[in-house]
């Protein structure tokens, strides 16, 4: 063989090479996704979470592994999210409170921006959130309420998971709404919150209807109204805000899949996808139902729309409740 065909022969075995190198780069994923959630095991979120994990590692033929990494009303979560390599392996449970609550409140104090530093992947379901009572309280509706308060101005308090947490927002939105005044008395997470509700502690709570609905079906919690557009199937008997005559106060919450900015599209339309797949499982879906949560798996770009109305709605509710922690 002389010199020319073999520089020749080199080039092509050279180029076959290549080309079979690049057909064998492993495909995403070929390792275990990790899914932060933002707060403590065991509420609303975390319950989405071990669901999409579940499912989705079906679909993608990878595990997707659950890792909670709670602290200031999500935001030590969400900034980690943020900061982790884009490449589809570090993913993120967004919710109203760390992508619409929070930015509001902390301002330039949060250390993520909620738009800037995340690609959206797909919202998953929306949450109603409950106000109830202690059964010691001897308002049997949000409209005795209401009078016992007017009557008794910072005499009822109600309990939040934290200053400037999704809970502290919506019942001061609603407070500045019904002009009553209610004494604030913040925990470091819902689950304290809640146990002080329990035991009476404090006179009222708002919490996410999944982790708040077992409470209030053995009777000890009483549910005076649900923030969603319509009323639960869980609760029938208990009328919306908008029912009450506070439409302001919107919808309920919702809870979606984020990854760090500049992730591929493609690994977000193949994870978009895998988790659309996976809600479509009636399993998923019965167990989401079963929680009074209702799916809602849309585009990117759909979710990246309800992040940025959250975020413009709850700017107004912390204008108008005077809640600012920057």
């Amino acid at each position: 063989m002389n010199t020319r065909h073999f520089l020749q022969a080199v080039a092509c075995a050279a180029a076959l090479a290549a080309a079979g190198g690049a057909s064998a780069q492993p495909s995403f994923p070929d390792r275990p996704i990790k899914l932060v959630v933002p707060f403590a095991p065991g509420g609303s979120t975390d319950l989405a979470a071990r669901l999409i994990a579940e499912y989705g590692s079906r679909e993608l033929g990878q595990p997707v592994v659950v890792e909670n990494k709670a602290g200031a009303g999500g935001s030590l979560g969400m900034e980690f999210v943020a900061r982790s390599k884009a490449d589809g392996y570090t993913l993120g449970m967004a919710t109203v409170s760390t992508h619409g609550a929070n930015p509001a409140v902390y301002g330039s104090k949060l250390k993520y921006d909620p738009v800037k530093d995340f690609a959206p992947i797909t919202n998953v379901a929306t949450t109603p959130s409950v106000f109830a009572v202690h059964p010691k309280n001897p308002a049997k509706t949000m409209k005795e309420f209401v009078a016992l308060a007017k009557a008794n101005p910072g005499k009822y308090s109600f309990g939040s998971p934290g200053t400037g947490s999704l809970g502290h927002a919506n019942i001061a939105h609603f407070a500045a709404l019904a002009k009553i005044d209610l004494l604030h008395v913040p925990y470091k997470g819902a689950g304290q919150a809640m146990n002080d509700a329990l035991a009476g502690q404090v006179d009222a709570i708002t919490d996410n209807l999944p982790s708040a609905l077992p409470n209030i079906k053995a009777g000890r919690l009483r549910a005076l109204a649900v923030l969603s557009e319509t009323r639960s199937p869980a609760l029938p008997d208990v009328p919306t805000y908008g029912e009450l005559g506070f439409p302001q106060m919107g919808g309920g919450g919702w809870f979606g899949v984020v990854a760090p900015a500049g992730t591929p599209p493609e690994v977000v339309a193949k994870l978009n996808a895998a988790f659309h797949k996976a809600m479509k499982n009636p399993e998923f879906a019965k167990k989401m139902d079963e929680s009074g949560a209702k799916l809602i798996p849309g585009t990117p770009a759909e979710f990246g729309k309800q992040i940025q109305q959250a975020m413009e709605r709850y700017q107004r509710v912390s204008q108008m409740a005077r809640i600012a922690l920057d």
